[in-house]
Parts: C-alpha cells; sequence; structure tokens
C-alpha cells in the first residue's frame, strides 16, 4: 500500500509517498480503509524534529486523523466490515498511521462517521474534536460560568466554543480581528476580544474581577484574565505558565475516547458542530501539502485523499 512517511527529520521535502507492507490487525485492533486523513500541526512537530527521529533504515508513518471504512477486523473486535468509522491513531510517532491508504487503530478508539457528511469534513473531527471536548471538561465549569478561549478561530478553538456553549457557559474568545463575524455568529462567542489588543486586559474590562476559567490553544498566556481560584487550561506544552494565586494549571492530553468521539460525531450528524476545510490533497502531494501546513494563517483543516 501507499503511505506518507519520512526517513529523516528537517523540511517538508523529507516527507515521501512509499510503497509499504499492508498491515494485519491484531488482537481487538480494526484495520481501515482510509478515504480521509487530515494534517494537523502535530505532523509538522513530528518531520520537523520535535520528537525522536526514525532509526537508520526504518521509517515513521504521519498522520493522528482518519474517515474510512473498515476493511478487516482482528480477533476481539466487534466491527463490520464496511461500517464508515471516524478514528483517532495515538501517539507521536509510528510505522502505520492515517496518511495512509490503510491505517490500524484499537477497536476502542473509533466511532461511526457523521451521517450526511462526507469523509474528507468528517476527518478533520478526531485529533481536534477530542482535544477540544477534553480542555472543556478539564476546565470543570458549570451553567453560567465564565471562559475565556484564545485561537477560538481555529481547529481546536473553534470546536471548544462550540462544546462550551452547548454547557451553556459564558465565552468570551479571542483570535484575529478579521474573525470576529464567525466567531460570533457561527460558533457563538458571547464576546470577542481581538488577539491584537492585550487580550488578558480586554478581558478585565469586560470581567474587572476575570473570568472562571482560561482555554489557552495558544501561546498568549493570558493568565492574568483568570480570576483568584480559577482554573486554567491550555492545550500546548510550551505554553504552561507558572501557577499564581491559587489558580489551578492544566495541560490537555488528548487521549482515545470512543463515546466522546461518538457523540461529536452526533453532533456533526446533527449540524451542531461546524467543520471547516481548507484545502484538499491527493496522497501524492503530501509534502506540498504539509509544507503548505507549516506556513500557516489557514482557517480549516488541509485533508490528504488517498
Amino acid at each position: 500500500m501507499r503511505a506518507v512517511v519520512y526517513r529523516s527529520v528537517g523540511a517538508p521535502d523529507v516527507i515521501e509517498v512509499a510503497d509499504v507492507d499492508l498491515p494485519e490487525p491484531g488482537m481487538f485492533e480494526i484495520r481501515i480503509k482510509v478515504d480521509a486523513a487530515a494534517l494537523n500541526p502535530a505532523d509538522v512537530a513530528a518531520w520537523s524534529g520535535l520528537f525522536p527521529a526514525p532509526a537508520q533504515g526504518s521509517h515513521f508513518g504521519l498522520g493522528w486523523d482518519v474517515a474510512g471504512t473498515v476493511d478487516a477486523v482482528g480477533p476481539g473486535a466487534a466491527w463490520e466490515v464496511g461500517t464508515p468509522v471516524i478514528a483517532i491513531v495515538q501517539g507521536a510517532t509510528g510505522v502505520v498511521r492515517a496518511q495512509a491508504e490503510y491505517t490500524i487503530v484499537p477497536s476502542n478508539t473509533l466511532a461511526h462517521a457523521p451521517t450526511g457528511i462526507d469523509a474528507v469534513h468528517a476527518s478533520t473531527i478526531p485529533l481536534n474534536g477530542l482535544t477540544a471536548a477534553q480542555s472543556v471538561e478539564l476546565l470543570g465549569l458549570g451553567e453560567g460560568q465564565s471562559v475565556f478561549i484564545t485561537g477560538a478561530a481555529g481547529a481546536v478553538g473553534g470546536y471548544a466554543v462550540q462544546l462550551a456553549k452547548r454547557r451553556k457557559l459564558t465565552v468570551i474568545a479571542s483570535d484575529f480581528a478579521d474573525d470576529e463575524n464567525f466567531v460570533t455568529s457561527v460558533l457563538g462567542a458571547d464576546a470577542f476580544v481581538p488577539a491584537s489588543d492585550d487580550p488578558a486586559a480586554a478581558v478585565r474590562r469586560l470581567y474587572p474581577h476575570g473570568v472562571d476559567a482560561v482555554l489557552d490553544t495558544t501561546t498568549l498566556g493570558v493568565i492574568a484574565a483568570v480570576r483568584d481560584g480559577g482554573t486554567f487550561v491550555t492545550t500546548r506544552m510550551d505554553a504552561l505558565p507558572q501557577a499564581e494565586r491559587g489558580i489551578r494549571v492544566r495541560l490537555t492530553q488528548v487521549s482515545p475516547d470512543a463515546a466522546m468521539l461518538t457523540t461529536l460525531s452526533d453532533l456533526a450528524t446533527s449540524g451542531a458542530l461546524a467543520l471547516r476545510v481548507a484545502q484538499t490533497y491527493a496522497l501524492e502531494e503530501a509534502a506540498q501539502a504539509h509544507g503548505r501546513l507549516a506556513e500557516g494563517g489557514l482557517r480549516g483543516r488541509l485533508v490528504l485523499t488517498p
């Protein structure tokens, strides 16, 4: 089968599409025929060298997000061949990952694909949706409490705004000024603070004592926006602030969760979760797609289609 791999780390030109062995599902595993695989910044971290490089003579695959159909079932896995599914391919590195014609996942990491949603859009849900959902859980907030979400027009931040609103939280969102209409009108944020401002100061003008929590999907920090004894959640390990004023600081470390992924799929089916795709590329154009991802400035995910 064809798969996107890298044998060394560096620039996007280390990425290639290679012929590799078709993987066989083991105990409690599923093989998925991939219809679409979204690209994520975690992929850039892999091929650029943030994670360990492959051993000499070996390779690693790329991709966390997959939408496709069940192609083969290992012993003990209760899924039917031909079932449309979405899944997260967990782990920073690995030989077989999502950006390939086929991939292998544990049977407890996937969910039925959303009904009426094409595979390209469905593939944007797993990693970013689970990161957002688990981050909102970490906030520990109840109805009517306030949260400030940075990077609200991004993939994780966008899902987080929508999921926080479903919990009936008051959401103050931040991103570039021209994202305001999308973030408030489509995603449903209650207020918007342009990222070009001093975000923490702007939030304090709205909430002089601070918000109950911050969900920071960027590297802005903004712990100053949180009230004494509140909660600060970040999705970025490189942006962990020092705790202060009794504030609880939490880092989201995304993990597979079939139940939560099923809920996200159901929300997409009902139209309650906005899914955004910036551009699609053929599998053979993987290096070009990863290069575009590394440039930044995207609104929506890049997706590979085998």
